[in-house]
């Protein structure tokens, strides 16, 4: 059973969040859908995007609420290579000088921040404490 059925995920800038989150879910190996704003990954779990005319304010992780999602990989070569292509699409890179480790010496992380403002974390898997 996965743990996470899906989420939604609202966007003021479609567009540029379409050309972002797409980037990062085809890395993470998640399959494009409907029209390009619905994401699947390999066990199911999906995300749909959108605008709604309900929103209103901007992304504030601070506030209360969701602060980051964090997803996992088993590759730490595919780590690097988010990191080095993460600018192209729109990310940018949080915490780089302390990368691989800025959330400890035993957790080996990307931190990228959409042009939204939203956090995402990408951890490795397998812990390397010599990576």
């Amino acid at each position: 059973m996965r743990a996470i059925h899906h989420w939604d995920l609202w966007v003021d800038d479609f567009e540029t969040a379409v050309g972002e989150w797409g980037w990062l879910f085809g890395e993470l190996g998640w399959e494009a859908g409907e029209k390009g704003h619905f994401w699947e990954a390999p066990d199911g779990t999906y995300v749909f995007m959108e605008h709604s005319t309900d929103q209103h304010g901007t992304q504030d992780r601070l506030r209360p609420g969701v602060n980051h999602i964090a997803f996992m990989v088993d590759d730490r070569e595919l780590l690097d290579r988010m990191r080095a292509a993460s600018t192209e699409h729109g990310w940018h890179e949080m915490y780089a000088d302390r990368y691989p480790h800025a959330g400890g010496d035993e957790h080996t992380a990307l931190y990228l921040e959409s042009s939204e403002g939203f956090e995402v974390e990408v951890v490795l898997e397998v812990e390397d404490l010599t990576a």
